[in-house]
């Protein structure tokens, strides 16, 4: 068995990502005592996207915020992409079919290979 160090990191996806390459790392915890304060900025980069209930609503979300644990930043940012894809989906399909985005309507076009 071959032991690997493992990491905690806070990643960003925006709505227009088109793969690991666009994710950005934000922070990185080291270990579970570094893990509260990175949990805590977690928290406050997602508010906006709470609704008046206090309910995550991944149609709120400006960009896609997550924690992963993982050993490089490289696999993190695989991870974050991987988690996020179908929230972005989902997030810019409520923004076509109850705004009217083009914007949205193109990047699920060129990007997820989506129409609507």
């Amino acid at each position: 068995m071959i032991y690997k160090q493992k990491y905690y990191y806070l990643c960003k996806t925006p709505l227009s990502a088109e793969g690991p390459r666009d994710v950005e790392v934000i922070d990185r915890a080291d270990d579970s005592y570094q893990f509260s304060a990175l949990f805590k900025k977690y928290e406050e980069l997602r508010s906006h996207a709470f609704n008046k209930d206090q309910l995550y609503s991944i149609v709120r979300a400006d960009d896609i915020f997550d924690l992963v644990r993982t050993g490089t930043e490289k696999e993190a940012k695989e991870l974050a992409f991987e988690n996020a894809e179908p929230e972005i989906i989902t997030n810019l399909q409520h923004r076509v079919m109850q705004k009217g985005d083009e914007n949205a309507r193109a990047i699920l076009r060129e990007v997820h290979q989506i129409e609507t």
